[in-house]
């Protein structure tokens, strides 16, 4: 990330409101989604580790995968 970008966390603001607002400004609430939603993608991303460990993703997937994650 860019120090620009670094200094600019308008984003992360805009982020945190949203969350809170689809959570009905309870903090409690907001927070447990968000804890929710990581655990989630902690297991996509050990199950997708798991695969390509065994060999079930090619490596010219993996590669679109990273062209994808790294272009959002």
């Amino acid at each position: 990330m860019s120090p620009a970008a670094l200094l600019d966390n308008s984003h992360y603001e805009q982020a945190c409101d949203q969350a809170i607002a689809m959570c009905d400004g309870n903090l409690r609430s907001t927070i447990k989604a968000l804890i929710m939603a990581n655990e989630y993608l902690e297991a996509e991303l050990e199950e997708l580790q798991a695969a390509i460990s065994a060999g079930c993703i090619s490596d010219t997937s993996r590669s679109k995968m990273r062209s994808k994650s790294s272009a959002a």
